[in-house]
């Protein structure tokens, strides 16, 4: 409920600063002195749009801070919700700032917000009713709510909303999927053709390194030849090759080991040095027969060099890397037929849950039925009392075709189901949607009469009444009264009124006044005592003209209402 409103500098406020209570709270005064502004500073603290035309004259900016307590638990969770992160206490400070340049600012507990984010708040906190006007309780959404929580069908409702947004679920990552199948049959086709061209290349790890070489070796063919013969006869082949040489220097040797035994080691050596140049003879032998001339291996070798290149240019990888890629080919496809695979079975899910939600929307659908007549029944009698015996309230459900198909067909935030309030308010008259009421008396007693009957089933704490005794007289103010007491026993209840039947059967009661300082007018609220109650009564029954009889019949006025408190 709303705890403390504090105003500053809108058109003839200055600087206001009002305490509120729980129950029925009533603000009168004389026409002009400030009451609308009060209720419009409300507004803006709850989202509506603002103009630097409501600036008082002279200030620079204008400020409007209310402080609410939250006892609902749940309340409290949907603001934590919308706000995305937790409240310290259970209240919550909203403000808002309008600046000379037109500049809006908003804050909830001194953290800026979006305007739109108050407005979201402002919903689940208050109501506010003008005589020509109503908010949430005037939108068809917002009266399935109220219905649902008058019929006690949280279950059922519950029931659907999962429903719903399991299908909304379903449907996007349906549309997802479904968006991505072209892209993702381009992109297996592609897969599919790089791969066979990967596998006819039948590649190899380090081959065109092992190429390159090859097709040097190939291309000097004859200089190794020659290196080779060369080498060959030089060390074993021609007159005093090297073999003969280190022959005879062996020999030389041997004659000599009587001499000194140390000879025997060179001796040895020599032989084996011999039996090296020999060996490494008959290799470089070998390898010239190796390194003959194959013009045919090496346009071969050339031409694989060339496609290995062009492969590495195609795919702008080495051919190591093109191994690997090839490898993480096979996975690509494995994740993309899976998700060829998951949407067949998306679609096969959304048309159960599609049924599913059929079935729980025409089951709530049933019980809103039954539950509507009771609403219409039960609000019928509180119009009597207001003064429209005659008036006829209707609660009219009319079904919302869903459709056959899971993927298009239209899901509704609410359930199957529009209800239309309608009134005829006079024999004779058709009967209109509420939210087309011509007569804002009648409009405001039939939202009167619906908000006592819904009062234990709404979760908002506090509502707003402006001037609802509009085109009323005294007798039915008096029952007005009765009623808003009533409402003050489970909500915040704030009444603008000019009548003292009404005025006297709130429990708290201030006066909204304008004085004049210098040239400046300023609007002031004050709560009354009880003295001063009962003058603010006797001047609403009697204006200047009151006197002691005026003040005893505002007296027995006061002392009648508080039996039915």
């Amino acid at each position: 409920m709303l705890r403390e409103l504090y105003v500053q500098n809108l058109a003839i406020i200055e600087d206001v600063r009002v305490e509120l209570h729980p129950g029925f709270c009533a603000w009168t005064g004389e026409t002009g002195a400030g009451k609308s502004l009060l209720l419009g500073a409300l507004g803006l603290l709850l989202g509506e749009r603002g103009s630097s035309e409501l600036l008082r004259t002279g200030a620079d900016e204008l400020r409007v801070t209310g402080r609410f307590e939250l006892p609902d638990a749940d309340i409290r969770a949907a603001i934590e919700a919308i706000l995305n992160f937790p409240l310290e206490e259970s209240e919550v400070l909203l403000s808002r700032r309008l600046n000379r340049n037109g500049r809006s600012q908003a804050y909830v507990n001194e953290q800026p917000v979006a305007v739109a984010t108050l407005k979201q708040i402002g919903e689940l906190l208050v109501d506010i009713h003008g005589q020509r006007e109503s908010e949430s309780l005037l939108q068809p959404a917002y009266q399935l709510q109220i219905l649902d929580a008058y019929g006690h069908l949280e279950q059922p409702r519950r029931t659907y909303l999962e429903a719903a947004e399991t299908v909304r679920d379903l449907r996007r990552r349906f549309s997802t999927l479904a968006a991505e199948r072209q892209q993702r049959q381009r992109e297996l086709a592609l897969l599919r053709f790089e791969r066979e061209e990967l596998d006819r290349a039948e590649l190899e790890p380090g081959e065109l390194t092992d190429l390159q070489q090859e097709r040097e070796r190939l291309a000097n063919a004859q200089h190794l030849q020659a290196l080779a013969a060369q080498g060959y006869a030089r060390l074993y082949d021609e007159e005093d090759s090297l073999a003969d040489q280190l022959g005879k220097l062996q020999r030389e040797a041997e004659s000599w080991v009587h001499l000194d035994s140390g000879l025997e080691d060179v001796v040895q050596r020599l032989e084996n040095l011999q039996a090296e140049v020999q060996d490494l003879a008959k290799d470089l032998h070998r390898l010239g027969e190796h390194w003959e001339a194959d013009p045919a291996r090496l346009d071969e070798v050339e031409r694989r060099i060339q496609f290995l290149r062009r492969l590495e240019t195609k795919y702008a990888r080495s051919i190591d890397d093109l191994i690997i890629y090839r490898v993480s080919l096979d996975e690509q496809e494995t994740t993309l037929e899976r998700e060829e695979a998951d949407l067949e079975g998306i679609e096969e899910e959304l048309r159960k849950a599609f049924d599913k939600l059929k079935k729980a929307a025409g089951e709530l659908s049933q019980k809103r039925k039954q539950v509507a007549r009771k609403l219409a029944s039960e609000t019928q009698k509180h119009l009597a009392d207001l003064g429209m015996p005659e008036a006829r309230l209707d609660a009219v459900l009319e079904p919302l075709p869903l459709g056959d198909d899971p993927n298009k067909s239209e899901v509704p935030s609410w359930g199957a189901d529009q209800l239309e309030l309608t009134l005829l308010a006079n024999p004779g008259e058709p009967a209109r949607p509420l939210r087309k009421v011509a007569s804002g008396g009648e409009l405001s007693r039939t939202m009167l009469a619906l908000k006592t009957v819904l009062a234990a089933h709404d979760h908002l704490s506090t509502l707003i009444f402006d001037e609802i005794d509009a085109n009323v007289g005294g007798r039915l103010g008096d029952v007005l009264g009765q009623k808003l007491a009533a409402l003050g026993q489970t909500h915040q209840v704030i009444c603008v009124t000019h009548l003292p039947q009404v005025a006297s059967y709130a429990r708290h009661h201030w006066t909204i006044r304008k004085k004049k300082r210098g040239n400046r007018t300023s609007t002031t609220i004050t709560p009354l005592s009880e003295e001063d109650r009962l003058e603010e009564l006797a001047s609403m029954l009697r204006g200047e003209a009151r006197g002691e009889t005026t003040r005893q019949e505002a007296a027995a006025m006061l002392q009648t209402a508080r039996q039915r408190w």
